[in-house]
Formats: structure tokens, sequence, C-alpha cells
């Protein structure tokens, strides 16, 4: 089947964003497509256009995915909310209200002033103007029952002859807020708008009622009854989300990391936090799933860290933060929370808790856009010509890692983004290495990613990889050579360490040195190299896999040595050997190369 294009260019030579619609759609929109335009003839600026207008897109047709057909139930909120919403506004209204005092305090103001010339009858305008204010708080409350008054007479006669146009403003609302599919003008469009007549009306009622002090009137129209509230769903012992959690996460069928487990149950947390302690696993649905990712989208980044949300649930947060106007989750990290509670669900399908998982296809698109560039040759030569790696103020403080000066830090600071440079290995991969895993094999110097036995992350020695295929043998470049880095591995020894890297940390999640990768990144930018994303200490990385793609060699010839697994999974079974004996993967490192770099200055 040809592949379809999102990219069309029309007679006149304007670009179009073609927008397929979804087969579960199509019946909505009528049509099986439609072409918008992306106002521009250059192909370029055409393909920066594309991608927004197509992510703006799914976000329509996940909204129309998220409503609901209106229910008898729905109608019977509708009525009882608009009945209470108009009570509540009199209140709200009679409480600002002037009082005698103020009125009292208005008319003393206005004798001051006649009294001192301000206002006198040379100027009729004037006392006019003057005598305004004090009327119109003497008349506030009379002017205001006159108002409801002609507007309850205003409904009856809408009512009567069936016109909806005073309603039709609150009925959207309700809809809207709701996500109800009611098309407007259609019979359930104006059953629901002369409901809501009735509704106001009572309430209307109830407000001159109350003008005279009386506030023991209740609706006398049978449809005006209080909503009633589905009562809550408590779940069994043990059947909680989070009960049921600690046993998925006891049982990890999937063998994830502990630190990814973690994440998990914080992420899931928040589900728990919309839908309450006492929902049963049972009752995860696509509803409750699809309501908490259009909060999540509306989160802010590090809620539970961030003062200003301190005591405060997921909705109270997201409420909060319309004030407080911090930045909120990218769609990379609600994916995440959605993945976490995707794998938690597959375990409750398996176990017979649930008939399907609610979270598939409930995922945001993915920006397809490049992330993490490679460094060029002139971003590393101004890098490796930085204090950071030829003498800087101070090794204290990051702040101080910028700046001139004769300290030279060559602990695993210096090391691991020069490691990175000529293998392509992950920092924490780097950063974890024992002394022993750095050792001569034959007539070569190797770098042993592996991992522990255990689960106990405070251990010394503990290390940890990406995946089972990220367990690999990794020869020592011969620039690393020259730079130094196996007089690096003596003096280490020597000192009678284990690790080869001693003061490389773990945050408190256990994750090595993501403190410092990310400092890594906002040194680049006191250096001048970075002004907003692309580049950071993953460039490294990446620019090693194009390293070896420029010696010749295709993606799957060297996807081991960096720890990606390829290949068929099912040859991958057979036999003991290691994929990719020795010589070739010093074949393969030594061709890492770079130009136009000479770093002989840190030799």
């Amino acid at each position: 089947m040809a592949r379809r294009s999102n990219l069309i260019r029309r007679e006149g030579g304007t670009y179009y964003a073609r927008i397929y619609f979804p087969v579960d759609l199509k019946e909505h929109f009528g049509s099986e497509d439609k072409k918008v335009s992306l106002r521009t003839k250059d192909e370029t600026v055409a393909k920066q256009r594309l991608y927004p207008e197509l992510q703006k897109w799914e976000k329509v047709f996940e909204d129309i995915r998220s409503r609901r057909e209106i229910t008898a139930d729905d109608k019977a909120v509708a009525v009882w909310q608009h009945y209470e919403n108009t009570l509540e506004g009199y209140d709200r209204k009679q409480r600002a209200m002037p009082t005698p005092a103020q009125q009292d305090a208005e008319l003393q103001n206005l004798y001051r002033r006649i009294d001192m010339g301000e206002i006198n009858s040379a100027s009729f305008a004037g006392m006019v103007n003057a005598y305004t204010d004090y009327e119109l708080m003497l008349r506030a409350r009379t002017d205001d029952a006159n108002l409801r008054t002609r507007k309850l007479q205003a409904l009856k006669t809408a009512l009567a002859s069936s016109d909806i146009r005073l309603i039709e403003p609150a009925v959207a609302d309700f809809i809207a807020r709701n996500k109800l599919i009611v098309e407007v003008g259609s019979d359930e469009h104006r059953e629901l708008c002369f409901l809501m007549v009735r509704a106001e009306i009572e309430g209307l009622k109830r407000t001159l009622e109350r003008d005279a002090g009386d506030f023991t009137g209740t609706p006398a129209d049978p449809i005006v009854t209080p909503a009633k509230r589905p009562a809550p769903v408590i779940a069994a012992p043990g059947e909680t989300i989070m009960e049921l959690f600690e046993s998925y996460a006891s049982e990890n069928p999937k063998s994830i990391k502990t630190d990814t487990l973690n994440q998990a149950r914080r992420d899931i947390s928040t589900f728990v936090q919309y839908v309450g302690v006492t929902f049963p696993a049972s009752s995860i649905d696509k509803k409750a799933v699809r309501e908490w990712k259009a909060l999540l989208v509306k989160y802010p980044v590090k809620a539970t860290e961030t003062t200003a949300f301190k005591g405060m649930d997921i909705v109270q947060t997201i409420k909060h933060n319309e004030t407080v106007g911090k930045p909120v989750l990218s769609p990379r990290t609600v994916n995440r929370y959605l993945s976490g509670l995707g794998s938690f669900c597959n375990w409750l399908e398996a176990h017979g808790y649930i008939d399907s998982n609610p979270v598939d296809g409930m995922s945001l698109p993915k920006d397809k856009r490049k992330k993490v560039f490679p460094f060029t040759s002139e971003q590393m030569t101004a890098l490796f010509h930085s204090p950071l790696f030829v003498g800087c103020q101070s090794d204290e403080a990051p702040r101080f890692w910028s700046k001139p000066g004769n300290v030279k830090i060559r602990d695993h600071r210096y090391w691991v983004p020069l490691i990175m440079l000529y293998s392509g290995a992950r920092p924490a991969e780097i950063a974890q290495l024992l002394l022993s895993d750095v050792r001569q094999q034959g007539e070569h110097w190797i770098m042993d990613i592996t991992e522990t036995e255990g689960d106990d992350e405070d251990i010394e020695d503990f290390k940890s990889v990406k995946t089972a295929g990220s367990k690999r043998m990794i020869p020592v470049h011969p620039e690393l050579v020259k730079l130094g880095f196996l007089d690096h591995h003596a003096s280490i020894q020597k000192a009678g360490h284990t690790r080869l890297f001693p003061t490389a940390e773990r945050n408190s999640r256990g994750q090595m040195i993501a403190d410092y990768s990310r400092e890594f990144g906002r040194y680049l930018t006191r250096i001048g190299l970075k002004a907003g994303k692309g580049i950071s200490l993953y460039s490294f990385r990446h620019g090693a896999f194009d390293a070896l793609r420029r010696a010749g060699y295709m993606d799957d010839e060297f996807n081991f040595v960096f720890g990606h697994v390829s290949g068929n999974s099912v040859t991958r079974g057979y036999g003991v050997l290691k994929h990719g004996v020795l010589e070739k993967r010093v074949e393969l490192v030594n061709s890492i190369s770079y130009e136009e770099l000479n770093l002989s200055h840190l030799y």
C-alpha cells in the first residue's frame, strides 16, 4: 500500500496539510480527510508548520473521542446545578450590596462636600452627578430585584413560546464542561434548554422570596430536585489500586528496574488522587484514564516538589497553577505517566482484575523531531578548550566550572565526556565502572559494561544497565590512551579504590551521575554553546554513532557496540558466543574519529 502523504501542494504552489480522519470518526466529519492551508509556498516552511497542524488535529480527535452521549442523569444534574447556580449568584450579589453603614458614610461625604462648597446650586449638572452615587447605593437592591423580576417574566414568556435564546449560553457551557455530544438544534438540545429554563425560573422565584426575608421556599416544579449522587465505589480489602500495585511491584513480571517501578508508583499516585484511594483497581476504565490524561496535560512540572502546591491533590494543583503559571508536563512526560499505568494494567488484565487494558491507544502523539544532536567540530573544539577541561576557578560548585583558573578537574566530570566521545557509552555506564571492569585482554584494553547481582542499590559497587542488551565489552580507543585514561586507572588503583570514578554519585532515585548530566547541560549554556534544546551530554553518544556511519558502517554492523540489540530475535537465542568478537569490536571502536578535532592540548 502506498504511503499516504500529509503534505500536498496545490495549483498556485501553496502547500496544504492533508488531515486524514480516523476510521472511527469519519462518520462524525462526513468525509475521509480535510485539507488545511499552511499559508506558504516554501517547502521548508511548510514542513515546519505541518507537524504543529497535525498535532492540533490529534487533540481535536482526542477531544471528540472523550465526549459522550447525554443521559437522563446528566439532564437532572444540569437542572439542579443551574437552579443552585442561580441562588448562589443571588447570594453572592447580595453580599456585595452596600450596607446601611456604607450608605450613611456616602451621605456624610455628600454633606461634607456641600459644606466645603464643592457642590452648590450654581452648577445643576454638578449637583446631579454628586447625588448619583448615593442614589445608586440606595436603589441598588430595588434595581436588582426589578431586573430579576423582569428576567423571570422574560423566561416564562420564552418557555411558553419555545424561545431558547436566553438560556443557550448556559446550556452551551454545561455541554462543554461535561464533554457531552449534543447537537445544537436537536431535540436533545432543545429539551435541555427547556429544562434549564424551568430551573432558572424556580431559582428566580426563590430569590424574590429571599428579598422579603423568606428563606424557606423550595422548588414547586417537580423536575427541579437534587440530582442523585452516585454512591462512592469502594474496593474490597486488598484490591485498591495501590494495594495491587505493590503486589505487581513485588512480582515484577517484566523485571523492571527498581527506579522505574518507583517512578511508576509516584506517577500512578496522581491517578489515585483523582479517582480516590478506595477506588477498586477493577473499576479502572477508559473514562477514568481519559479524564486523568486530560488533567496531566495541565499538570505542572515537579508539582510535588514545589512549595506552592504543597498539600494539594492533582485537581487542586492544576486549579492553583492557573494563578501561579508554572510550566506543565511535556507530551513525552505525560506518555511516561500513561506507560506506567499501562504496564500495571497489563498485569491487572493478566490476573483477571480487568477485561482489557484501558490505557491502550491513549498515548499522545510523539514529536518526531530530533531532540538531541551531535556536537559539531567547532562546538567540540570550543568545549574541550573551556575551563572544565583546561583549568577552572574551583571544582567545588558547578558555577565555578565555567570560570577560567588553575584548578584542573580530572575525575568523572572530565573523563565521562571523553570516554563517551570515543566509545558511545552512556554516562551512567561509564561512571559506575569498577577498576576490574577496565582490564587488558590479550593485546587490547577493554571496558566491561555489566551489572552486579542483587537489589541493594546502596552498596559501593552496585551497577546496573539499561537493558539486558546493554551488557557489552568495549575496547579502549587509542585516543583515550593518549589522553591518559590508563594512567588515571593506575593512579586510582594505587590509591586503593575499587571504583574507577569514586566521586561519581547516585541521586536520591538511584540514578548514577544524574545531577552531573543536568549540570553539564547548564555548563554548555554558561560557556555559550547552547541556547535552548539540541545538545547535551548525550550529544557525544550521538556523535559516536555518526562517526561509525562516516566510516562506512551500517547501523546493524555496530549497534551491539552501543548496547542496542538488533537482528532477528530467534537468531540471538542460538549459540553461546558474544555478538561481535573482540577483534571486530576493536576495528569498530578504532574507526570512531573526528577529522577536525585536535585534543593534543589535553595529552
